[in-house]
């Protein structure tokens, strides 16, 4: 049987066949939905102490240490394990914080917020077991809690950007990469290498064939005098007739600015890649951050139903307006 756990009132702020927006604190209304309900989750949480959303009550985030962060997202992420059906994908990307020195200001602003995501000492003010600027290691702080929560952890991705702000620091190199952790229910889920096929680097093609032609020599010096040698490994080097090659685990994808008030928006091609190969042709997508609907907007271009959650109705409005304004589906003509 479904459980439909209705201790929270669902609050909904639109809704139409393809798009729900549902505000409010993200476990609470996580609640609201049934069991195995969504096929695929792409979220961006907000950033362990890196700014504070209009001071709104229950916004993850502004904890006082990395553990109680942890904890924070934890609980939410226990409730998306609900509502993620069992073949379905958790894509969750994370920058990294640093340790202030003990009294240090940092490179934020007043409002403690930045139009980047770029981080140079976003974080604690000092803990007593971090000296000041440790790197926090947030991101594998939360994946390895969710995998002892059960979680299978099924791959790092590196997103590399290619456009970032400059970092005022001169005793490290500048950060310009975040993590997109890829997360299942268990060993099998569904995903599609081919929608996120790479072209083939023609270096490597060429080196490919090169290998190619000398295990067939192989094969053929072997067949004549008996040695033994397996040449199964061909396969690794070269497969004829397929184009392309499976997509890597590093993506270079420039940022992308956004000039409403949502500081930390993602780029659509980032959750256009995990929809496309995470969630079924006919799937429902979740972000239970959605802030500006970058999310939902990507999942409506693929075709797939979307579904966002966020505490502040201002950036629904925000996604609301962005979707008017976006090309429609994929494969649809006006």
């Amino acid at each position: 049987m479904t459980r439909h756990d209705t201790t929270g009132a669902q609050r909904m702020h639109y809704s139409d066949d393809t798009l729900t927006l549902l505000v409010g604190d993200a476990v609470e209304q996580l609640r609201t939905l049934p069991d195995g309900a969504v096929n695929c989750v792409v979220t961006s949480p907000p950033y362990f102490g890196l700014r504070d959303y209009g001071g709104l009550h229950g916004q993850i985030g502004l904890e006082s240490s990395p553990a109680e962060y942890v904890a924070a997202l934890g609980a939410v992420f226990a409730e998306v394990h609900r509502v993620l059906a069992d073949d379905g994908t958790l894509w969750l990307n994370l920058g990294d914080s640093y340790a202030y020195p003990p009294g240090s200001s940092g490179t934020q602003g007043s409002t403690g917020q930045r139009a980047d995501r770029t981080f140079t000492a976003a974080g604690l003010r000092g803990t007593r077991s971090l000296p000041p600027k440790n790197l926090l290691g947030i991101p594998w702080r939360v994946a390895f809690a969710l995998q002892d929560a059960g979680w299978v952890l099924r791959s790092e991705i590196v997103w590399a950007k290619r456009n970032i702000m400059p970092e005022a620091v001169k005793d490290r190199p500048t950060r310009a990469h975040e993590q997109v952790f890829l997360l299942t229910k268990g060993p099998r889920y569904w995903y599609d290498a081919e929608a996120i096929r790479e072209e083939s680097d023609p270096a490597q093609e060429a080196h490919n064939q090169r290998y190619a032609r000398e295990y067939q020599a192989h094969t053929a010096r072997a067949a004549e005098t008996g040695q033994p040698g397996n040449v199964n490994s061909v396969g690794v080097h070269s497969r004829p007739g397929k184009g392309g090659r499976n997509a890597r685990s590093v993506w270079t994808i420039s940022s992308t600015p956004l000039k409403e008030a949502h500081f930390a928006t993602f780029p659509a091609e980032l959750p256009r890649r995990c929809i496309a190969a995470g969630c079924k042709p006919d799937g429902v997508v979740l972000d239970p951050f959605s802030g500006a609907g970058t999310t939902a907007m990507a999942a409506q271009q693929l075709g797939r139903r979307a579904i966002g959650i966020d505490l502040n109705p201002a950036y629904h409005d925000i996604a609301l307006r962005r979707m008017a304004d976006a090309p429609l589906p994929f494969g649809e003509t006006a």
